[in-house]
């Protein structure tokens, strides 16, 4: 038994010593070597800037008063604000204090690469007052006949508290800064679903603010007119300046205004003064109201407070704005005291 195992072991190694000799049909033709290819270069890694820890507080802020269709226009350009953030840093004018902050736009006419361009420039405005200066918006522009005063909520804004980058993780309590954008949670999707009047509001709106001292304008004793005809009559009469016979005569000379149309003119003028006396009446005493309502505190704190605006500080790829820059903010808040 051990012998025929033997002969087989040697039986099997030669048939393998047989086959190895043979030539593979596939060998002899041929195969087609593969061409060496060079590895890849890696891609060198692409490094981003840290963001800073207050970047991103300027579009936080919702820009009030600008229209929806053109909210996306703000970044057309990368607007650089280190100025609003240095001021809120330590060192910074408003490094601990409480600022309540709101972002709008002005239209301007901008040199861009050589080109005069209209550009929509991001404004923020910044409130230094313990308290919040107000809870309310106002509604207004030229088109609009009447002004309205209306609480935050009813256009879906409010003062929304801010955390810098760094700070995330951290309760608004511990920080020495305290900040607070005004938001708003009207989402774009759903205008479509709102009416035209509705929607056209959020363009008239800008932030409230009653000071203490009176308007420069409450004691005004001009009106504008529009009156309805084809062409429309649009002037402004001086109720102490004006006499009513003399002015519409000389509409009539200057051939504005139909001698048949006199008297309805006249009539129209005299409401439109009754009207306005009666606004300036009710807003002093609204104000003399308020101002002796005011918590002693809070009345304290609207002695202080203090506005600041802020324009984007030029950088490389930004149009500059340091010519087109004025402290004016709106007709509520007036001037700024300081542009930073």
């Amino acid at each position: 038994m051990a012998r025929a195992r033997g002969k087989k072991r040697a039986a099997a190694a030669a048939a393998d010593a047989g086959g190895s000799s043979r030539t593979d049909p596939a060998a002899a033709r041929g195969r087609p070597k593969r061409a060496r290819t060079e590895p890849k270069p890696k891609p060198e890694p692409e490094y981003f800037p840290e963001p800073r820890n207050l970047e991103d507080l300027w579009l936080s802020a919702f820009p009030i008063g600008t229209e929806w269709e053109n909210i996306d226009k703000i970044k057309e350009f990368n607007w650089n604000f280190e100025n609003l953030e240095k001021a809120l840093e330590e060192g910074g004018k408003l490094y601990g204090k409480t600022v309540y902050v709101f972002g709008s736009t002005e239209p301007q006419l901008l040199d861009v690469n050589g080109e005069s361009k209209i550009v929509l420039i991001p404004i923020v405005v910044a409130v230094d007052c313990p308290f919040p200066p107000s809870d309310k918006i106002g509604i207004n522009s030229v088109q609009r006949e009447n002004e309205e005063i209306v609480p935050m909520r009813a256009m879906k804004m409010a003062w929304v508290p801010y955390v810098p980058l760094k700070d995330r993780l951290s309760r608004m309590e511990s920080l020495k800064t305290k900040i607070f954008t005004l938001g708003c949670t009207q989402r774009r999707s759903a205008l479509k679903h709102l009416k035209t009047e509705r929607v056209k509001k959020f363009d008239y709106c800008m932030p409230y603010y009653m000071p203490l001292s009176p308007p420069e304008d409450e004691d005004d004793t001009v009106v504008n007119i529009m009156y309805p005809l084809e062409p429309p009559i649009v002037c402004d009469f001086d109720w102490e300046m004006d006499d009513y016979e003399d002015f519409i005569d000389e509409k009539v000379k200057d051939e504005v205004l139909p001698e048949d149309e006199k008297e309805k003119f006249k009539d129209f003028i005299k409401e439109r003064v009754r009207e306005r006396k009666r606004e300036l009446k009710q807003a002093k005493e609204a104000r003399k109201k308020a101002i002796d309502d005011l918590d002693p505190k809070l009345k304290e704190a609207m002695q202080n407070i203090r506005f600041y605006k802020f324009y984007p500080v030029k950088t490389e790829d930004t149009p500059d704005v340091s010519k087109v820059q004025a402290k004016y903010i709106n007709r509520y808040y007036r001037q700024a005291h300081e542009l930073l």
